[in-house]
């Protein structure tokens, strides 16, 4: 299970004990939003996408989307997410419980602009009901993030 893999992954860093795990589903922003009892704008979303024949996630904020405009300026092509078979093969989670920690070899994660509007966030552990909350800057460390970027906006609602 990926949750296994993030949580031996957070052992090594002496964090495994604040994975958040829920009796209710957390697979999307709305249910894990609800599942934390906080604003959909906090969950960090990780998003798969395929450049250049190669996985990647870019984690925004729960709210945010993608901007086709400022992905292709930085990317170099039209944003194509991947498929959840994809998901599962490329990137090593699946869809719900898609995250930045402990990801197969070779998958670049950016962190959008987005998550900087909070001072702490939401991402999944590997598992359709499993967060945990960090801040920023822990984000930055455990995700092993690539660059930060700017390719989304906001929802408006």
């Amino acid at each position: 299970m990926s949750i296994e893999r993030v949580r031996e992954y957070f052992k090594t860093l002496g964090i495994e004990d604040k994975i958040l795990e829920f009796d209710v589903s957390s697979a999307t922003v709305p249910l894990a939003a609800l599942a934390l009892g906080t604003e959909e704008a906090r969950i960090a979303k990780s998003l798969s996408f395929i450049v250049e024949d190669k996985a990647i996630i870019i984690v925004t904020a729960g709210t945010a989307r993608i901007n086709n405009k400022r992905y292709k300026e930085i990317f170099h092509k039209k944003a194509k997410m991947l498929s959840p078979e994809q998901v599962t093969e490329l990137i090593g989670h699946r869809i719900g419980g898609v995250c930045p920690f402990a990801t197969n070899e070779g998958v670049d994660v950016y962190l959008d602009e987005s998550l900087k509007a909070f001072e702490t966030v939401f991402p999944a552990c590997g598992s359709s009901n499993s967060a945990i909350e960090l801040t920023i800057p822990e984000l930055e460390k455990y995700s092993g993030f690539k660059a930060w970027i700017d390719v989304t906006t906001p929802n408006e609602q």
